[in-house]
């Protein structure tokens, strides 16, 4: 027969391990993340209004690196998932305060992930392609289109995923509110940049406004997977 202390500490630990294991998938997600916009910075990864002779040009001589970014993406989506689920079984299991923000951040991050599978994909048919064209074609145009259509699109998941986790996160006693304050100004932002998806498309200097709110968003993550791992 098991003892009362025993039965009363299993959910503790329980919960202690989850707690870690969530903040270790949002550290290695915002790290993951991190590598592939610096491998991009290195490769002098260009803005969607550049000619379509420079873009062919790029994928061509950067299918390596587009290859270790598709590892990448392979790598951190499923952390995203796993931090998003796993957040909202820690709300749940702290009373619940906060739990219909993490749905949102739940329901949002799994709609983030399909829409970069699909940003991925398109960079990988253009790096395919590339190798094996002379000069662009109309469908390589087009698929580098969508591509920075899907890319712009996302925004606006990212901004509400933010939003969702950090509110989540906060109601539930999990972080502090000067955390709540840098996860709503970064999804804030994302959101504002959402609304010019079309012109971001494009190739606007509003993308700017976008990675300003993703920033903030990765350093939430950063802090907030430190203090589940302390705590």
């Amino acid at each position: 027969m098991r003892s009362p202390k025993k039965t009363a500490t299993t959910p503790a630990r329980s919960s202690f391990v989850r707690g870690r294991l969530v903040g270790a998938a949002a550290i290695a997600f915002a790290v993951l993340v991190v590598i592939e916009n610096v491998l991009f910075a290195v490769t002098g990864a260009l803005p969607y209004d550049a000619p379509i002779e420079d873009v062919l040009a790029y994928y061509a001589a950067n299918r390596d690196a587009v290859a270790i970014v598709s590892g990448l993406v392979a790598l951190y989506l499923p952390l995203l998932l796993v931090f998003v689920t796993g957040l909202h079984g820690l709300v749940e299991r702290r009373g619940g305060a906060g739990t219909d923000w993490s749905r949102l951040a739940l329901a949002a991050g799994a709609t983030l992930s399909a829409i970069f599978v699909l940003v991925n994909v398109l960079q990988i048919g253009l790096a395919l392609s590339a190798s094996g064209l002379a000069e662009p074609t109309p469908a390589f145009g087009l698929v580098w289109q969508i591509h920075a259509a899907a890319f712009a699109l996302a925004l606006p998941m990212l901004g509400t995923t933010c939003i969702g986790s950090a509110l989540a996160a906060h109601a539930s006693g999990l972080t502090p509110a000067w955390q709540r304050l840098l996860g709503m100004v970064g999804g804030s932002l994302l959101l504002a940049a959402g609304l010019g998806n079309l012109a971001i498309a494009d190739g606007s200097p509003l993308i700017f406004v976008g990675l300003l709110g993703f920033a903030a968003w990765l350093v939430w993550l950063l802090a907030t997977g430190v203090r589940l791992i302390r705590s």
